[in-house]
């Protein structure tokens, strides 16, 4: 057995998590102090019924532990012989398919599980991908948030990421464990779900919803940037204990990441585009954003009108902190990683 300690990640076959697992164990090519290839294992913890094929083609160095956060036993499996080791969170639910509920379980108490285990287990060190919606949205366009803004959780979603912060965040120093959040905004890149395909293509087809002015401001993260802060989160002592923001060097307006994904389309792989928007009123998102509260009040919910809840509002962040405190670099902007993105879908012979 090696003596390198082992990595562990929730979220594989997922398109971060897996992402993550490929440069554990080959490096960054965008980060230059962490592009060496690695002989270390890592260890994902896969959800039963999920196709492994993902992570397995990655190579020997991957182990699998079929499970998922809500049952204990399967967790315990997953941190075996995990003294020493560094643990991704990656996982969680995001647009849930049983109702509201699944926040809770797999977002809150799932990550509140895990914690505890691997505190017994003894974990060196847990990084917990959150999001922004324990913050919630900018109360106006030109609002940054930084790591002193207050909880003001968006929905459900934003309710359960705010207590698996919370969580992660007070067993800091529990058991020998150390800790660390960042907070990842809306993401893109290779390996996206068919949702950000879809994306593509109602820009292509002239077909995407612009509500309001289009002049909202959105942080955004490139996978692999996002994949950079985790790794510097496992390296930099002084990372223990805090929560970074990270995402691109600055916040895009919408209207701007519509019109780079035309741009990249059309000049760099030749697909012709509407060049059209569906333009609504702003209060469009108001009226969603009623919608959803009362879906979720019952316990149901709709991904389609969350989505469209939000399309007029502002989420924008600072990574100041991130890049003095952990050298985070951010190397691919909006329109390199849309174009890695549209290679990738063409690559694989995905419809845009």
């Amino acid at each position: 057995m090696s003596d390198t300690p082992i990595g562990l990640v929730t979220g594989a076959p997922g398109w971060l998590g897996t992402r993550l697992v490929e440069t554990l164990l080959q490096g960054l090519p965008d980060g230059p102090t962490l592009a060496s290839r690695t002989d270390r294992r890592v260890r994902c913890l896969v959800l039963r019924g999920a196709d492994p094929a993902p992570v397995e083609k990655l190579g020997p160095g991957v182990e699998l532990t079929l499970g998922d956060l809500t049952d204990p036993p399967s967790i315990d499996a997953f941190l075996t012989e995990a003294r020493g080791a560094t643990l991704f969170h990656a996982a969680g639910i995001i647009h849930p398919t049983r109702g509201t509920r699944q926040f809770n379980e797999v977002n809150a108490q799932g990550t509140t599980r895990l914690v505890d285990a691997a505190k017994r287990a003894g974990v060196r060190r847990l990084i917990y991908v959150s999001s922004n919606s324990p913050i919630g949205t900018n109360s106006h366009r030109d609002e940054v948030f930084d790591e002193t803004a207050s909880y003001n959780p968006y929905m459900g979603y934003g309710r359960s990421k705010m207590i698996a912060e919370q969580a992660v965040l007070a067993a800091d120093g529990e058991g020998g464990l150390e800790t660390v959040v960042i907070r990842p905004p809306w993401f893109y890149g290779p390996g996206q779900p068919p949702r950000q395909g879809l994306f593509f293509t109602m820009i292509k087809e002239g077909r995407v919803p612009i509500v309001g002015s289009g002049d909202n401001r959105r942080s955004m993260a490139f996978i692999d940037n996002i994949c950079q802060a985790l790794l510097l989160c496992e390296r930099i002592p002084a990372a223990r204990g805090q929560v970074y923001w990270i995402a691109d060097r600055r916040p895009y307006a919408m209207l701007e990441v519509v019109d780079t994904i035309e741009r990249v389309l059309e000049r760099d792989f030749g697909i012709a585009v509407a060049h059209k928007r569906v333009r609504l009123p702003a209060f469009v998102s108001d009226v969603a954003w009623a919608a959803d509260k009362a879906l979720q009040s019952v316990g149901l919910y709709s991904p389609k009108v969350h989505v469209l809840s939000e399309m007029s509002r502002t989420i924008s962040c600072s990574i100041d902190k991130a890049q003095r405190e952990l050298g985070y670099d951010p190397k691919v902007d909006l329109e390199e990683g849309m174009r890695r993105s549209i290679r990738w879908m063409i690559e694989r012979g995905l419809a845009i």
